[in-house]
């Protein structure tokens, strides 16, 4: 077993991208607090058992992270378990594809609380238990290469992962006098069941209208790579950017979708 490197809580973590980044840095030789919704219990259970076997110790922070308190909760209650916390994750998030037109309040204001709101909580109160520690620390978010070009048919979603670049900026600017580093990750297509939802049996994707579902198939086929990306080739950014090697990287936004922002 590699000496332990840390204490990382990682949000939305039951499956997915989540669960890949949580094993990824269990691999690393940290300790592992895994959040996600009560509904979600069983497989945090599964994921648990597996950095476990890894040598790692693990412990399951239910909450919801749109609700502050819960959030609160949910890093006290890792710190008790783990002893601290060093790198936070906020990876929680939710997919929206509607049109500005059809996109009604609702919609708005469920995707903002969850991947906007949701995010901000994490960042506020990581870094104050961070500071509060005094050693430092990493929080990194959850963006998407719809958080850097506008995408048809994803109004709400878009204009939220756009609000956590802007987010991970401002948090880069206050908190780098504490020695914690901010920094976000954007994802492209990856193969995940959020992938699968939206997709036929042939692998393409459907977005709410004719002309949004053509724009993407056609981005997608210009992107240099062209196959879809995996949930590791994300953990594996975020292993790095939770890195000691990694402590001059902050504010930063990385894409990890095989060249779509450039097609």
């Amino acid at each position: 077993m590699s000496p332990q490197k840390g204490i990382a809580l990682i949000t939305g973590s039951a499956q997915g991208i989540g669960r890949s980044i949580a094993l990824r840095l269990a691999r690393d030789g940290f300790d592992i607090a895994l959040n996600d919704l009560p509904m979600k219990s069983d497989q945090l259970a599964a994921v648990a058992s597996e950095i476990e076997a890894l040598g790692r110790k693990a412990c399951i922070v239910i909450a919801d992270v749109t609700i502050e308190e819960e959030v609160k909760n949910m890093i006290n209650d890792t710190v008790k378990e783990l002893s601290g916390l060093d790198v936070m994750v906020a990876n929680a998030g939710i997919p929206g594809a509607n049109t500005v037109l059809a996109t009604t309040v609702e919609d708005w204001e469920r995707t903002f609380t969850v991947n906007a709101r949701g995010v901000f909580l994490c960042y506020k109160h990581a870094a104050v238990q961070m500071i509060s520690q005094g050693r430092g620390g990493r929080i990194i978010g959850a963006s998407s290469i719809a958080g850097k070009i506008g995408f048809p048919s994803a109004a709400a979603y878009c204009a939220s992962k756009f609000a956590v670049r802007g987010l991970t900026q401002t948090a880069a600017l206050e908190l780098g006098k504490y020695n914690i580093t901010v920094n976000a990750y954007a994802p492209g297509v990856i193969q995940t069941q959020i992938l699968d939802s939206i997709s036929d049996q042939s692998g393409n994707m459907s977005l709410a209208d004719e002309d949004s579902t053509n724009y993407l198939a056609q981005l997608i086929g210009n992107r240099p790579i062209k196959h879809n990306g995996q949930p590791e080739d994300v953990a594996s950014i975020v292993g790095y950017l939770a890195s000691k090697e990694a402590h001059f990287i902050t504010g930063q936004c990385i894409s990890v979708d095989g060249g779509i922002v450039l097609s």
